[in-house]
């Protein structure tokens, strides 16, 4: 019976880290699911879904070439696949401040007060070296008032972080 595994790999970004990946894992049966991959600062980092009949340690062995060669950390982790349950946001975050020790602590936890489920969160962080600003941009699915959740964030202001709040029109069909 195939088996869905949570794959993740980080390493220095490089041209061919994805196309080497996924290369093995299609020569070894691999199906795969959805995925995540992105650049953070001068690193690359995949999450990606991977259902197989091999076990967990046969995967890993067949990767482990291409691993050692473009120096990547890999991990893997079984999971429940949970396709096809899509959660669709309707808030929109955008924060900006001074950079500072805690920023996504405060703004993730007070949005987790107001029961605010995050989807997707990215950040930067842009300005200078001696003036960096954080910035992040977060996708959720709220339940609550949105002005009570906007009036919450505003308190963070006397902090330097400014977040607001947008709905998110979602048309399906």
């Amino acid at each position: 019976m195939a088996t869905w595994y949570m794959l993740t790999v980080i390493g220095q970004d490089r041209i061919g880290i994805v196309a080497k990946i996924t290369t093995t894992l299609y020569q070894q049966g691999c199906n795969l699911g959805e995925a995540s991959m992105l650049r953070l600062g001068g690193n690359f980092t995949i999450m990606l879904m991977v259902k197989s009949e091999q076990s967990m340690s046969q995967i890993e062995q067949g990767l482990q070439t291409i691993i050692n060669e473009l120096e990547l950390n890999l991990h893997l982790t079984q999971i429940d696949a949970n396709l096809h349950q899509h959660h669709l946001p309707n808030i929109k975050i955008t924060v900006s401040g001074e950079d500072h020790l805690g920023i996504v602590a405060q703004v993730t936890s007070l949005l987790a007060d107001h029961q605010v489920n995050i989807v997707d969160l990215e950040s930067d962080v842009a300005g200078t070296e001696n003036s960096p600003i954080y910035i992040m941009r977060i996708d959720g699915i709220a339940k609550g008032d949105y002005a009570k959740l906007q009036q919450a964030l505003n308190k963070l202001q006397s902090q330097g972080i400014i977040a607001k709040v947008q709905a998110i029109d979602t048309l399906i069909g």
